[in-house]
């Protein structure tokens, strides 16, 4: 493979300065067209390509934003991504992405690594372990170097910076609400992200759903789990005891396996029990029935955290006012509730 040319390979060619060349291959109007020509077409010959990064560092900017996600099997991370780099790229940004793997260390250790003249700023989704710490001192820390950060979905309320997330407290109350005017009494919730902001968010909506309809709130009808081990115990319990009528799942994971569980035991969906899950991965549309959920709009939160990172980056406000953005959630009803 022919070794690419440098500048100064390209200089001494043509007895001329690096600076002339630097020029000449950015079209400068100070070098003739003949010299811009002769140069130009020589670098291409010999399979010169500019060095991005040195030049951008020399400019103090990257142009390259860091991503960090907690899971990235999880569909919806997935998908914030996707709205995150179509942004990014229109606007001329390169993106890097860390998986934090829910640990706190290695959200740190990321971001640590990477906040050092390789990006401009951070779009972070905090991981499960930071959140249940409380412990923020890193976002601090960061922000205080002049790296800026846009938090989305999974926020730290401490943490003065834009943010990107969802309504999860009215989507789950209107969710719930639903599940309500569908003629259920014994509605259970499930979930395995309870430690997370989101899921309590939700939890709460739940609640007030049913306090606002003047139904009582049965504990044995809540499942609240972190690990998935004893979360499929517990679930295969009341799903055997039927006692439930519908069920609000808060999570991908608690939606399709109430699915699974419920079908293996012989109980009828939606004619037994309506179904609604907080998750729009392909599985809820692949799933028979298929699965009513609540949709996150996940390629337009990526979107919106992208635009307001590159917003940030680009202000020379001295005095810039970080907001939340709240992007409204959808429920879309499939073959796992009946029809109003």
């Amino acid at each position: 493979m022919k070794a690419k040319a440098t500048l100064k390979q390209i200089a001494q060619e043509f007895g001329v300065s690096i600076s002339t060349v630097s020029k000449a291959l950015s079209d400068s109007p100070e070098i003739s067209e003949a010299t811009k020509i002769k140069i130009q077409e020589y670098a291409a010959l010999q399979n010169y390509k500019p060095n991005s990064i040195a030049k951008n560092l020399k400019n103090q900017r990257t142009n390259t934003i860091g991503v960090i996600i907690p899971n990235i099997l999880n569909p919806f991370f997935a998908k914030v991504f996707s709205g995150i780099e179509k942004v990014a790229l229109e606007k001329g940004y390169n993106v890097i992405t860390g998986i934090s793997n829910e640990s706190f260390n290695k959200e740190q250790q990321v971001m640590d690594m990477l906040n050092n003249g390789t990006i401009d700023g951070f779009i972070v989704a905090i991981a499960e372990e930071t959140q249940s710490l409380k412990e923020y001192k890193h976002f601090k820390d960061i922000m205080n170097s002049g790296t800026p950060i846009v938090m989305f979905d999974r926020v730290a309320d401490g943490i003065n910076c834009d943010k990107v997330v969802v309504d999860d407290f009215d989507s789950a109350y209107h969710a719930t609400t639903h599940l309500i005017k569908l003629g259920s009494k014994k509605i259970a919730l499930l979930s395995i992200v309870n430690n997370l902001s989101v899921g309590k968010l939700r939890f709460e909506g739940y609640k007030k759903a049913l306090t606002d309809a003047n139904m009582s709130i049965d504990e044995d009808l809540i499942i609240l789990e972190t690990a998935i081990e004893d979360f499929d115990v517990k679930l295969q319990t009341l799903i055997s005891s039927k006692k439930m009528d519908a069920v609000f799942a808060l999570d991908e994971h608690s939606s399709t396996m109430t699915m699974r569980m419920a079908l293996k035991q012989g109980i009828k969906i939606p004619e037994e029990l309506n179904i609604i899950g907080f998750a729009d991965g392909v599985w809820s549309r692949r799933l028979t029935p298929s699965l009513s959920t609540v949709s996150q709009h996940a390629p337009e939160i990526g979107a919106k955290a992208a635009e307001l990172l590159i917003h940030k980056l680009n202000s020379k406000d001295e005095f810039y006012q970080p907001q939340t953005v709240v992007i409204k959630t959808e429920l879309r009803q499939r073959e796992s509730t009946r029809k109003l």
